[in-house]
């Protein structure tokens, strides 16, 4: 299915990398679904920047529920199913290496919220858009991951182990739904400058990564986001199950 073709749910969408995301696949012609948890005023407006080929939806993504009647919604509006997840969302974190508490002193609590954001999210909008997938014998599932788990620059405990799950799931999801013409993947983009989230992030810390990464430079979200395009184009229709570290180099996985 051409990229023109799908409709795209992106979580997390109304600022930061979902935004340069929902951004990239409307440059290409596709139906996007802008879902947002409490930026309803940058949500509309990206979508009055964009168009008719999108819409915001308010949803949390850890609420089964409420996904659900975001995807129903979407569905009715676009009359077409969703094709192409994108799980962007990222639940009450910042990275700030100041404020960051070591490993002796974080609450189990503050893991449990990443791993709800980022395992139980993407759990929530597959089961929402699975069935619409198999159906077609078409589907495309992009999670955004990190490349810390590979190098841990700062030990961001609870986000990094969250995203850790989200690969295992993400390899797991590839195996069961391979068979449904459906393709799995993760890509996990190094600290990006700059997002709201990282918007707090010393300066000293965007300097040892550009100082020790091959291209000299940090990532931006519009760099991540064309490979989300790839992972949704037929260019990438054999690839399932892989984890993209996309950093400049800085991890070579």
């Amino acid at each position: 299915m051409k990229l023109n073709e799908q409709t795209v749910l992106i979580t997390g969408a109304s600022r930061g990398v979902g935004a340069e995301l929902a951004k990239a696949y409307a440059n290409e012609g596709a139906q996007v679904i802008i879902n947002y948890y409490q930026s309803q005023e940058k949500a509309d407006h990206l979508v009055k920047a964009i168009g008719e080929r999108a819409i915001a939806i308010q949803a949390d993504v850890r609420d089964k529920v409420q996904v659900q009647e975001m995807v129903a919604k979407a569905k009715a509006y676009f009359g077409t199913p969703v094709t192409t997840i994108v799980n962007n969302a990222l639940i009450d974190f910042e990275f700030n290496p100041v404020t960051q508490k070591n490993a002796f002193e974080l609450e189990w609590e503050k893991f449990n919220t990443q791993l709800e954001g980022s395992v139980k999210g993407a759990l929530n909008t597959v089961q929402a858009c699975v069935a619409d997938m198999k159906e077609q014998q078409f589907g495309r599932i992009i999670n955004i991951g990190t490349n810390l788990v590979q190098n841990p620059v700062v030990a961001y405990h609870e986000y990094t182990t969250g995203k850790a799950a989200l690969l295992g799931f993400t390899r797991n999801l590839a195996k069961e739904l391979g068979q449904y013409g459906i393709t799995v993947n993760m890509i996990s983009g190094g600290l990006l400058k700059q997002t709201d989230a990282s918007s707090v992030t010393t300066e000293e810390v965007f300097g040892i990564i550009e100082s020790t990464t091959p291209l000299k430079k940090v990532t931006t979200p519009a760099e991540l986001a064309d490979t989300a395009l790839f992972f949704s184009s037929s260019w990438a229709r054999a690839v399932t199950g892989q984890n993209l570290v996309v950093d400049g180099g800085l991890v070579m996985d």
